[in-house]
């Protein structure tokens, strides 16, 4: 079956599921397969449940007329979400970075959204099934399109822009993540710039933050661009978007000029000097796009972070601000100097082990604990690649369970806690009753 063919039966069966467990009448069942099973398996399963149709690639299975048959059931859900890619002329934001391209990208849909039908990432899928799934769940009347990409191999961006084709792009910032997969941080920096290199080549356009490093450098200078930087005192004649930080003690505050010269204020719900990035961008992609400051306001100022991100946790008398979803170099680096710079508090570091980093890992820990050392810092560590460094004088713990069982035995009173690490890890069941 072609895949215009497959198209007509999406069009009337616009759901699609790839969990055998979580079918819905009518949808169409995609029997993918993965390292401890394959769909196929479950196809008959799916169309008994109320599956329209099973789309699978195993020629040996029982003949059934709700059965389509293709070469590889992965690669046609990826041509099918290009196919339903191409039937929109609209602007489509693709966004990626080593930090904060998950809040960047919620923060940019809310604002979005208020002003045009949006659909944007739910989550993270952001990978080579997760962005085909939300190319697919995208409605007919959209306007504007947020496709958030992850990687962890050279290769993995490209690959979903020739799927998701994106007509604009982000790139939050370039950071020591993953190194085992990009092999270094040059890695990296070719990885992520594959978002560019597309846009270049398909007269895109890139909004470049001007104050991350290594960001102007992998554009080059054939890139349409909209460059914004953070400042001091915005400045009408400079052709920029330009945003001012006003304070970030603990939550930040933004303001900008608008047209008429009047400074705009807004408050966020976000705690954290390393999400003023992330504000910023929102807010120009907003005003670049012509969202009026009323909107921008009132979808920053609501917009309140979860799911382990710049969370604000109250326990008693004590302060938690869970930022555990993920973590490497440059984002504990961040967490930790912004940590320190809060006043007046009682402080602890509670960091887990940065996981994927290879060759580079002990190196990597042994460069964040002289950080929050030379911080001032008192910090608990969670896990193996902290507790083989032995370092004298820190309390480790091998794992969030035996850390748990020892930290609610504790009086503690009036403390603000970081929690911060991978998300192997899972600080966050600290926190869990």
């Amino acid at each position: 079956m072609t895949i215009a063919a497959l198209y007509k039966i999406f069009l009337d069966h616009p759901n699609v599921c790839t969990d055998s467990r979580k079918i819905e009448s009518g949808c169409l069942f995609f029997a993918l397969k993965g390292g401890n099973f394959d769909g196929n398996q479950f196809a008959e399963q799916a169309i008994q449940q109320g599956a329209a149709f099973a789309i699978i690639d195993n020629p040996n299975l029982s003949k059934h007329k709700q059965f389509i048959l293709v070469e590889d059931v992965l690669i046609t859900l990826q041509q099918l979400a290009h196919h339903h890619r191409t039937q929109f002329e609209i602007p489509v934001i693709g966004i990626t970075g080593t930090n904060g391209k998950t809040t960047t990208k919620e923060l940019i849909s809310t604002v979005l959204e208020s002003h045009y039908p949006t659909h944007y990432t739910k989550g993270n899928f952001n990978n080579h099934i997760g962005v085909p799934l939300t190319l697919l769940a995208m409605p007919a009347n959209t306007e504007v399109a947020i496709i958030e990409m992850g990687a962890n191999h050279v290769g993995e961006i490209d690959f979903l822009c020739q799927i998701a084709a994106p007509t604009h792009g982000l790139i939050t910032n370039v950071g020591e993540a993953h190194l085992e997969g990009f092999g270094s941080f040059e890695g990296v920096k070719t990885a992520k710039g594959e978002l560019y290199k597309y846009l270049e080549k398909n007269k895109g356009l890139a909004f470049i933050n001007k104050k991350e490093e290594h960001l102007q450098e992998m554009a080059g200078p054939n890139l349409y661009k909209v460059l914004y930087t953070k400042s001091i005192t915005p400045d009408l004649e400079v052709p920029i978007f330009e945003t001012k930080l006003v304070s970030a003690n603990p939550f930040v505050e933004i303001a900008f000029l608008s047209k008429k010269g009047i400074l705009q204020n807004i408050k966020s719900q976000l705690i954290g000097l390393y999400n003023f990035n992330n504000i910023m961008s929102a807010v120009t992609l907003a005003r670049y796009f012509k969202v009026p400051y009323k909107k921008i306001k009132q979808s920053i100022e609501s917009y309140t972070p979860s799911n382990n991100r710049s969370q604000i946790i109250k326990k008693g008398s004590n302060k938690f601000l869970l930022d555990a979803y993920n973590a490497n170099i440059t984002s504990m680096t961040k967490a930790l100097e912004s940590f320190a710079s809060y006043k007046g508090q009682n402080k602890i570091a509670i960091i887990g082990d940065m996981l994927e980093l290879g060759k580079y890992s002990v190196e990597a820990h042994h460069k964040i604990i002289d950080l929050a050392e030379s911080l001032g810092l008192e910090i608990l560590t969670v896990g193996k690649e902290f507790g083989q460094l032995n370092r004298k004088g820190i309390k480790q713990f091998p794992d969030t369970t035996t850390l748990k069982t020892w930290f609610w035995k504790q009086s503690f009173e009036n403390t603000f806690f970081l929690l911060k690490g991978s998300r192997g890890i899972g600080l966050e069941k600290l926190l869990k009753d």
